[in-house]
């Protein structure tokens, strides 16, 4: 990303990405921004479970005007409607993984309540103890289908997991046949990798997406401008193009011609966009609570 951005601005000689991962640290470099600390960074990555405490400390840069009016070559629909500061240059969707080995394409679930059928109840697929696919059904499906939709998953008696790594190779080695709301770039990278060529995903629908790698200035940043060239390189086709290759398959579904824009082409989708995103943290606590967490397991302590 770097290489290429100096190729198109060879007048920004000095560029330094730093990636921030886990929970702790988002955490502490937003009360580092709140003090007042973050001088040296112009752009960041907000964390979607903080996003409304960002807001007061991020520069008030009218980015969807300027992207409206065409003086940044940024989708509009990729910038937080309102705020106007945010750009969402990414997004992620959910897809049904499973073992071709263990079950048939036809016995694969084609609707999401199709993991409600007896012949799914007892250990018979993956669900994730992190809901963030069902945030995004809620989006679309609304509140009340959700939590009684995660309610009767629960009483399916799934196989808990955590993260996406462990679950997929547990489905590559034959262990388990299906992995409910996967991460389709998860499971894609998987499924390259799939020595046995046994892993499959299958968009259904409706498409559950989530808006994420949410960018914005700080408002102390010594380099607005460049940094705000930054933002419109990530959201340009380069830029997109090169998320989907190194991501991969992380690009956003409002860019042209993105991977994850020709999968959903056309179909309907349950998107936690910029009207839900605040509802995320609560719909993902909601449906934390009907899974019955935390709880201990027989045999545990």
């Amino acid at each position: 990303m770097i290489s290429v951005f100096k190729k198109r601005y060879p007048f920004i000689t000095e560029i330094q990405v730093e990636e921030i991962t886990g929970t702790d640290t988002p955490q502490r470099f937003l009360l580092e921004l709140k003090a007042g600390r973050i001088t040296q960074w112009d752009a960041f990555d907000m964390a979607p479970d903080y996003y409304s405490e960002y807001i007061p400390h991020i520069k008030k840069f009218d980015i969807l005007g300027m992207a409206t009016q065409r003086i940044l070559a940024i989708p509009p629909p990729m910038v937080d409607p309102t705020n106007f500061n945010v750009v969402s240059v990414a997004s992620s969707i959910h897809v049904v993984a499973y073992n071709k080995k263990l079950i048939s394409e036809d016995n694969v679930p084609n609707t999401w309540e199709d993991f409600l059928k007896p012949v799914f109840k007892g250990k018979k697929f993956m669900v994730d103890i992190r809901p963030q696919g069902f945030a995004a059904l809620a989006a679309g499906r609304g509140e009340k289908w959700t939590m009684d939709y995660a309610a009767k998953i629960a009483a399916q008696e799934p196989v808990w997991v955590r993260g996406q790594s462990r679950p997929l190779s547990a489905m590559i080695a034959g262990e388990q046949a299906l992995l409910h709301l996967a991460y389709y770039h998860s499971c894609m990278r998987s499924a390259k990798k799939d020595p046995t060529g046994s892993l499959g995903c299958k968009v259904i629908e409706p498409v559950p997406v989530r808006l994420q790698e949410f960018a914005a200035l700080s408002s102390s940043a010594p380099h607005s401008y460049s940094a705000l060239l930054w933002l419109e390189f990530q959201s340009s086709p380069e830029g997109q193009n090169l998320i989907d290759e190194y991501e991969p398959l992380n690009s956003s579904i409002y860019a042209a011609d993105t991977a994850l824009a020709k999968i959903t082409q056309g179909k309907k989708l349950s998107v936690n966009n910029w009207e839900t995103l605040h509802n995320t943290a609560r719909w993902q606590q909601m449906v934390f609570k009907i899974f019955g967490f935390p709880r201990a397991e027989e045999g545990n302590k």
